[in-house]
């Protein structure tokens, strides 16, 4: 079934989709439908390079002047100081390298380790774990790591507000309506629900001391001397993120008696504020057409197809363990999303009893669904989903190359004009940014880390082969960490720049990455021309 073309037509550009085009020229493609199996050519020749002359056109010429607005600035900034918690977390979790420890999931090397065959296919609802790397991630050889740039996902939290009132509101039907339970469902009975809305777990913040002990550990050169620079988005379950974050950092470098640098703990951490209208690199809310114009429904109209292939035959198995209740499909999807947000509501990321009722294929299904709801909500299946990340794509350019923040995006000038809030150059060469999961899709985009991936089929699952990498659950899951490294190499003169996305190092195909994963500091700076020319942000307003 394909999504009506009124839905879906719009142009969506990718710089360097295909590696044939110069990568100074644009392929565009227009979306008449999302594509099916049935109506698509196979995946390998779905994109053609034989365009008309029209089609290569250099992506400057197709950019119109950018809006400039003076605006009233509502981001405030705040060099929060906070009170250190005892490290407790860190008590649990300072042997748990390996195999989990004191009936803990998490671990600090490999995330979260129980139940991967199912755990590790929520979406973006599964906990951090270490994804599979065809590239050694290790620091290659004769190779010194110079500069690290983190963007962070918080840790797991509770639903949001909505979804919560709506998995409250199935709890009771099932329970008002429910004629019996059949065995393994006998357990729901009794199942009172107690998840909170929108703030991270205890399980999340763990996770996110974990984060910081392996960042510490990993960086290990450079932490003992560099304390990093530290930002986050305003939700609390970001700022809370980063604390933890922070703790586990610090926590560690109290330990290293190599470390010739202590500074006072706290640490500052700038915080962009998240109300409408701020300009907030980590966090989207400015593309008025991308928030409330007519694409802004394409994911769930992406979703709701793949739910309406995969769904019946567990909702027919609902209703018949459940006979009274009448779940319908997105009864279905909630009933789902109650396993992986009762497992992170365990402070222990204890695997719920509602994950056994769900088999192994129902769960790649599900996680397929997750992922076509952020390809075509915050990536290249959305026009202006890439156009999102473009603002900290800029910031993380001007970082790597020590220089001022050139964008007209999302960017806040007042903070990145000021070195106490943007510092760039001399001994800054750690930072840690914590953002949302959608925003990270988004910025990956922008900077054509997922080029290589086709527009997700929403009639048919896709394996991660297929989708070459790309997966909510491979890219943000609770917790998710991406590393921008420079590093120094014997026999370059100049630095190589390498990607990792939680644990998995990206083969950088848009600047000619090597068998390392490394591209030259230069031609990754250039392959980033979709972000450094402002994008579609001339379509935000119109």
């Amino acid at each position: 079934m394909a999504l009506e073309s009124a839905a879906v037509a719009a142009l969506a550009r990718n710089p360097a989709r295909n590696k044939d085009i110069n990568r100074a020229s644009l392929l565009s493609h227009r979306y008449e439908a999302i594509p099916s199996s049935d109506d698509q050519p196979p995946r390998e020749f779905r994109y053609s390079i034989d365009l008309p002359d029209d089609h290569h056109v250099l992506l400057g010429e197709h950019l119109k002047q950018l809006q400039r607005r003076n605006k009233r600035v509502l981001i405030m900034t705040i060099m929060a100081a906070f009170t250190l918690f005892a490290f407790f977390y860190l008590a649990i979790f300072s042997g748990s390298h390996g195999l989990p420890t004191n009936g803990s999931c998490d671990t600090v090397d490999r995330g979260y380790v129980c139940d991967p065959q199912i755990s590790h296919i929520w979406g973006q609802y599964s906990p951090y774990y270490e994804v599979p790397s065809a590239i050694a991630t290790d620091v290659p050889q004769q190779c010194q790591i110079t500069f690290v740039n983190m963007l962070s996902r918080h840790g797991a939290r509770n639903p949001t507000a909505s979804k919560t009132a709506k998995y409250e509101a199935l709890v009771a039907r099932i329970h008002s309506q429910a004629t019996s339970y059949d065995k393994d469902f006998a357990f729901i009975e009794e199942y009172n629900y107690t998840l909170g809305a929108d703030d991270l777990s205890v399980f999340g913040q763990k996770q996110m001391v974990n984060s910081g002990i392996k960042f510490y550990n990993r960086y290990q050169t450079l932490a003992r001397n560099i304390t990093p620079f530290t930002r986050s988005s305003g939700g609390d379950r970001v700022v809370q993120s980063a604390l933890n974050w922070t703790q586990g950092f610090h926590a560690t470098r109290v330990q290293d008696s190599n470390a010739t640098t202590n500074d006072n703990y706290p640490y500052n951490i700038v915080i962009i504020s998240e109300d409408t209208g701020s300009n907030n690199t980590l966090n989207h809310g400015l593309c008025t057409s991308f928030e409330d114009g007519v694409d802004s429904t394409i994911a769930d109209d992406a979703q709701a197809t793949w739910l309406s292939i995969f769904t019946p035959n567990i909702t027919a198995r609902l209703n018949l363990n459940l006979p009274g209740v009448n779940f319908t499909s997105s009864d279905t999807i909630n009933f789902m999303d109650l396993c992986p947000f009762n497992t992170v509501a365990n402070d222990l990321g204890t695997i719920s009893s509602f994950c056994d009722l769900i088999t192994e294929d129902e769960w790649k299904s599900y996680d397929y669904y997750q992922s076509l709801g952020k390809y075509y909500g915050y990536s290249w299946g959305n026009p202006l989903g890439a156009t999102q990340g473009i603002g900290f794509t800029n910031e993380l350019i001007a970082r790597m190359t020590d220089s001022s923040v050139i964008d007209h995006t999302s960017t806040n000038s007042t903070l990145d004009s000021n070195p106490a809030t943007f510092p760039v150059g001399g001994t800054t060469v750690l930072y840690a940014d914590f953002s949302h999961d959608s925003d990270m899709i988004a910025i990956f985009s922008a900077m054509g880390l997922y080029n290589s991936t086709a527009p997700l089929l929403n009639t048919t699952i896709e394996t991660i082969e297929e989708t070459e990498g790309f997966s909510s659950a491979w890219t943000v899951p609770f917790a998710a960490r991406a590393y921008f490294e420079k590093m120094s190499c014997v026999g370059y003169d100049e630095e190589l720049v390498r990607v990792v996305i939680n644990d998995r190092v990206l083969p950088l195909e848009t600047c000619d990455g090597d068998n390392l994963g490394r591209c030259r500091l230069s031609s990754f700076v250039n392959s980033l021309n979709f972000a450094r020319e402002g994008g579609d942000w001339d379509q935000c307003f119109v």
